[in-house]
C-alpha cells in the first residue's frame, strides 16, 4: 500500500473518530455538510480528472503511491479521500472553534 493511500486512509479514519469522539457538531447530519461535500465533487472531477487525466497529465503520481485505482477521468481515488478530509476537518474546526455559532 503506497503511502498516500495509506495516509489518506488513515485521515479519513481520524476526522470521522474526531467528529464523531471529540467535536460532536453533529455535521453527518446536516443536509448543508453533504451539500457541500457534493459541490466540492463537483469541481474536484471537472478540476482533478483534468489535471490528472493520464493522455496529457499536469499532476503526476508516483506509481507506487497510490492504489492505482482511478475513477472517473483517470483521478486516483485517494483525491477524493484527501478532499473529503480537508472540507470535513475545515468545517469541523470552523463550528469548533467558535463557539457562538449555530450548528448545522
Amino acid at each position: 500500500m503506497g503511502e498516500y493511500t495509506l495516509l489518506t486512509l488513515l485521515g479519513i479514519v481520524a476526522v470521522v473518530a474526531l467528529e464523531l469522539l471529540w467535536a460532536r457538531t453533529g455535521i453527518f447530519r446536516s443536509g448543508r455538510y453533504w451539500a457541500s461535500i457534493g459541490i466540492m465533487v463537483f469541481f474536484q472531477v471537472w478540476v482533478d480528472g483534468w489535471l490528472t487525466k493520464l493522455s496529457a497529465p499536469i499532476v503526476l503520481y508516483a506509481p507506487d503511491e497510490i492504489s492505482g485505482l482511478r475513477f472517473p477521468w483517470d483521478i486516483p481515488v485517494e483525491d477524493f479521500g484527501f478532499g473529503f478530509v480537508m472540507l470535513t476537518l475545515t468545517i469541523i474546526c470552523w463550528i469548533r472553534l467558535a463557539p457562538d455559532r449555530e450548528a448545522p
